[in-house]
């Protein structure tokens, strides 16, 4: 049996695990915050200027997002970031196609706090509008040079246990180079994300697509949630 403020913290039903990052206006797991912290001084002194765009997300937000692109309100992109007729898909490639770039509601590792999407407020005007995307991250793009530098701190074990969960595309969720997450905590809330746990969650939330979600659930575990052990600083890399 889940204790019933665990439960709370995995499944972002709650928000009592974190606080406030005054510079972004953000939700974060205080120990998330406190390595962002450390790693944005460090940033400072070569020229950038980290900042997270997205922190905590709680239960209800990512049903949102999930919801309204399963029943065409939002687009659902390829993996070339291309929009797709849904009308085309069956449910299971629906479902497949919208987690490559989404999380599933319960599932998200912003629930927890401990994961952030970042850019480099230095790079571009105050009024930029970040688009998470991968042409913003690339070599040439606005945000290239930080996460070159970010590459080396996190490659040289300096970078307070932030890490990419997603800095490799393994046929699951699709790269992303400015999403950060807090290992220490994070590694032991995965522990608790089970499938099992995880099916009875989603079966009282009202999700669209749940049937097809509930059946797929174990390729979906394996593909788009589970972070393998070696991904996480202090094992062997990807």
């Amino acid at each position: 049996m889940l204790d019933v403020s665990l439960r709370r913290i995995l499944f972002g039903l709650g928000d009592t695990h974190v606080i406030l990052d005054p510079e972004s206006g953000q939700l974060l797991h205080p120990e998330a915050l406190v390595a962002f912290q450390r790693l944005c001084r460090d940033a400072r002194d070569a020229g950038f200027a980290p900042r997270v765009v997205s922190g905590f997300r709680d239960f209800k937000r990512q049903r949102t997002i999930w919801n309204s692109k399963a029943q065409g309100v939002r687009p659902v992109l390829d993996s070339r970031g291309l929009a797709l007729d849904i009308s085309r898909l069956a449910p299971r490639d629906l479902v497949f196609a919208i987690l490559r770039w989404s999380a599933l509601p319960g599932a998200s590792r912003h629930h927890w706090g401990t994961d952030f999407d970042i850019i480099d407020a230095a790079a571009v005007p105050e009024d930029y509008r970040p688009q998470l995307t991968p042409q913003e991250v690339a070599s040439d793009g606005v945000f290239g040079p930080f996460h070159q530098w970010l590459d080396t701190r996190i490659a040289s074990g300096r970078s307070y246990g932030l890490f990419r969960p997603y800095a490799k595309d393994f046929g699951g969720v699709a790269p992303e180079r400015w999403h950060l997450s807090y290992a220490p905590y994070a590694w032991e809330l995965q522990q608790q994300l089970t499938p099992g746990r995880l099916d009875e969650q989603l079966r009282r939330s009202n999700l669209a697509l749940c049937d097809t979600v509930c059946e797929q659930l174990q390729e979906i575990y394996t593909r788009f949630i589970w972070v393998p052990d070696h991904c996480y600083p202090g094992f062997s890399q990807c």
